[in-house]
């Protein structure tokens, strides 16, 4: 496979309509065109280096994940088959081939759903100091990286710059109305239940993940990515301890690394050594194959 990374589109001919942190997305008429790039962001920060294969994995694992999860709800893909793109794409073939996706356009709805099945990073802080993960009150006695009596939902803001806040439920329904805040707790809950389950059988603990809905039609559809190791913390089932923070598949690595260095978490941020680019890599190919059977093509 080829080694080199793709860190940044500029299709000339087409009209960009938003540059993310990783994902560049392009106004197709009708549909949007969401380009996953090599880019990676730790501490809501882009970092100058990219991460070799990261974009193809995070398209191929929504992709999946789209697939079997399609019972529960609609999502926003309309193809990832390159041959099947409109005629004014292919001459991208190159750029575009394995990491991107060719989607509904929604109104994306301003909140991020995020289910906690365990007991990690800023939910393991809160709970030391107040036995409590956004505000939800836990029982006392759990452990970091615990498993939680049931998933939480702790829904945050969606923030393209900077930090997501979290927020309540009674705040998403101000927001977005009761029935459909009601409708988006009730349809993250069973998406993370259902992929959970699934991954747990194929060797990964999905600690927690975050979705984002969008409104087609008068339907509450799925959009953007899902369960993917930028959206996830996955941790390997066979070195699980209780007590401890775990090994992970996911930026959860780079992370490690950069809070061993003195950085201020403030742009610019610093190059990755070789080393860890290559094993991050290797973290990302390993939980696609894990989770779907296949390698990338």
């Amino acid at each position: 496979m080829n080694k080199s990374v793709l860190l940044y589109t500029d299709f000339k001919d087409l009209k960009l309509y938003k540059r993310g942190k990783v994902r560049d997305v392009y106004d197709i008429g009708d549909k949007l065109l969401i380009v996953s790039t090599d880019r990676i962001s730790c501490f809501d920060v882009v970092l100058p280096c990219g991460i070799p294969h990261k974009g193809e994995v995070l398209s191929s694992i929504s992709c999946f994940w789209f697939d079997f999860i399609k019972d529960i709800i609609p999502n926003h893909l309309v193809t990832a088959d390159i041959n099947k793109y409109p005629r004014e794409l292919q001459k991208y073939k190159a750029e575009l081939a394995g990491r991107s996706m060719l989607v509904l356009k929604t109104k994306p709805l301003p909140v991020e759903c995020v289910v906690r099945g365990y007991l990690a990073g800023s939910g393991w802080k809160e709970y030391q100091e107040r036995q409590s993960v956004c505000g939800l009150k836990l029982p006392p006695g759990l452990l970091e990286s615990d498993k939680l009596p049931e998933p939480l939902f702790t829904p945050s803001t969606k923030a393209d710059v900077g930090h997501d806040m979290n927020v309540s439920q009674e705040y998403v329904e101000n927001l977005v109305g009761r029935d459909i805040a009601s409708k988006l707790k009730e349809l993250s809950v069973a998406i993370y239940k259902k992929a959970s389950d699934y991954a747990l059988s194929r060797g990964i603990i999905i600690a927690d993940t975050k979705f984002e809905f969008g409104i087609h039609g008068n339907m509450v559809i799925l959009i953007d990515e899902a369960l993917t190791p930028d959206s996830s913390r996955f941790w390997p089932k066979d070195k699980y301890q209780r007590g401890k923070s775990q090994a992970s598949f996911d930026k959860q690595f780079v992370r490690d690394y950069l809070d061993s260095l003195d950085w201020d978490k403030n742009p610019p941020a610093p190059d990755l050594p070789e080393d860890i680019i290559s094993k991050t890599t290797e973290k990302y190919l390993q939980a696609f194959k894990l989770l779907s059977g296949k390698e990338l093509a």
